[in-house]
């Protein structure tokens, strides 16, 4: 829930008993005027804030209505009967909130908040896919803009590809974009992997033919990819009762070497209740910030931190901005939403 106050004061020490340790006290003086100026708009505008978890921690805990995952915030923005939603994440994110709710104004407070996976793929690219593997269904995992959503068949989370990918008809299914992902779900499915180069084909075994089989793509998150089995290795030597919780678009090598694997909100439940006291989370930092003020009692290890430039680029002086003057408004062409609203509900369908 927001941090709730009516002066600066109050809500500074809100934040200072919440994020002492993890955020320095000169920072939340700052930031507690931010906050009381935000939820004010908030309300005089009666606008709903989505917080993704990635966000850096001052904001994570203070303005959303609603953190989480990515299918998390899209089914609370589905839910909502706001006018305005305010998403603090990155934006196809936002796009995918405006996906489902064409009658609102959709607001992502920076313009340069975008997503290297998703920029590695185009709805050119997946049409040419279609006409190399016709009759293949397309999953396109939700870190897509909202062209190659609508030219996609069903989209899907890090929490639920599997499911998702298990509950199409056929042999074969394209899945894109996370090179990454499409392989730790080819090997949770007992699918094989091929990956479209040039008209040929690398494949991991001997067999000929399509059957039972992903077709991937070649995109990575550039936070996922930088991190490595040696640093499992590394802060195992060091800390021998540490728990390893790795995303699913990290290397397959470094799942497997990992103590458990799931979407960010898996990784946060996984936290909460395990009675473990030392983790190590190979997935964006602030995230581990942000588990490590809720969960006091427990270590976090930050010998592998990458932050995300892109999650870094919303502030709570951004998201201020986005209430006061209405930056930056998420728009979709009609066609193109109504195309790509219908692979979002057959995700949410699926669960």
């Amino acid at each position: 829930m927001p941090i709730d106050g009516d002066t600066v004061e109050s809500i500074y020490q809100q934040m200072r008993q919440k994020l002492k340790g993890v955020v320095p006290d000169f920072e939340l003086s700052h930031k507690a005027e931010l906050i009381l100026e935000i939820n004010r708009l908030k309300e005089e505008r009666g606008a709903l804030i989505l917080g993704h978890n990635y966000m850096e921690p001052a904001l994570f805990h203070s303005v959303p209505d609603y953190t989480g995952d990515s299918l998390e915030l899209c089914r609370k923005a589905a839910l909502t009967d706001k006018d305005t939603i305010v998403f603090c994440g990155v934006r196809f994110m936002a796009e995918t909130a405006k996906i489902l709710n064409p009658d609102k104004t959709v607001l992502l407070p920076s313009p340069n908040a975008g997503c290297s996976l998703a920029a590695s793929i185009t709805a050119e690219d997946v049409l040419k896919l279609r006409q190399q593997f016709p009759g293949a269904p397309v999953v396109s995992y939700i870190n897509t803009y909202a062209e190659v959503k609508a030219a996609s068949d069903v989209c899907c989370t890090s929490g639920n590809a599997a499911q998702v990918v298990e509950s199409l008809p056929g042999e074969t299914v394209i899945f894109v974009p996370d090179e990454y992902l499409a392989k730790n779900v080819a090997r949770e499915t007992g699918k094989r992997i091929v990956f479209p180069a040039h008209n040929t084909f690398e494949i991991n075994d001997d067999e000929n033919g399509l059957e039972d089989t992903i077709i991937g793509w070649r995109g990575r998150c550039e936070v996922h990819e930088k991190f490595s089995v040696d640093d499992i290795r590394r802060v195992r030597e060091q800390f021998p009762d540490v728990i390893v919780l790795a995303h699913p678009e990290c290397h397959p090598e470094v799942v497997e070497a990992a103590d458990f694997t799931g979407s960010t909100s898996a990784m946060t439940k996984y936290v909460e209740t395990s009675q473990a006291r030392r983790y190590l989370l190979l997935t964006e930092c602030s995230m581990g910030d942000n588990i490590a003020a809720d969960n006091p009692e427990k270590e976090m290890v930050r010998l592998c931190s990458v932050r995300c430039p892109h999650m870094n680029e919303i502030t709570l002086e951004d998201t201020l901005d986005a209430l006061r003057y209405d930056r930056y408004v998420i728009e979709i062409p009609e066609e193109i939403r109504v195309r790509a609203r219908r692979a979002v509900d057959r995700m949410l369908e699926i669960g």
